[in-house]
């Protein structure tokens, strides 16, 4: 009985789950748009992606394997996000960037599969995009931005 006590004991000692870390200042982006507004404007996937912070399947965007010169745009608001010649195939399934374009990705910190990741979502409407991991090629950056496709929107290059 004692063991049992100790270790409930101990579990509430290093719950990292407090109110303290649940209360986060709430970001003001440039577009805002309620629930509603989003949910019309996107399809089920994107918003899941987008909205929800959801994660699509692996290898099921199209994406994943366009290898055109253009920019990835943000799909709920258009935003500039990545460039083309910083994309490169991680083999993980999703599109994969090396950088992204200074200024309109912003970071933040998930902690939903019980350890942090550093997530990434469009600094102009909030939007969730994915993950950026520390794999990527050393050649470059070294960084692997792990991008959900159904949160991007291809805009081919000019010729």
């Amino acid at each position: 009985m004692k063991k049992i006590i100790l270790l409930v004991a101990l579990m509430l000692c290093f719950n990292c789950n407090s109110n303290a870390q649940k209360t986060q200042k709430a970001e003001v982006y440039k577009i805002t748009k309620t629930d509603a507004e989003w949910k019309s404007q996107l399809s089920a996937s994107a918003y899941n992606v987008l909205r929800r912070a959801g994660t699509e399947r692996p290898f099921s965007s199209p994406l994943n394997k366009n290898y055109k010169k253009g920019t990835y745009h943000c799909a709920g608001c258009d935003t500039p996000l990545f460039k083309s010649e910083h994309k490169f195939d991680s083999g993980t399934g999703w599109p994969s960037f090396d950088r992204e374009i200074k200024g309109n990705v912003a970071f933040g910190t998930d902690n939903k599969l019980g350890y942090s990741r550093d997530e990434e979502h469009c600094a102009t409407c909030g939007g969730h995009l994915g993950h950026v991991f520390n794999d990527g090629p050393r050649e470059t950056t070294g960084k692997r931005h792990c991008i959900n496709g159904v949160a991007l929107k291809f805009v081919p290059a000019e010729d």
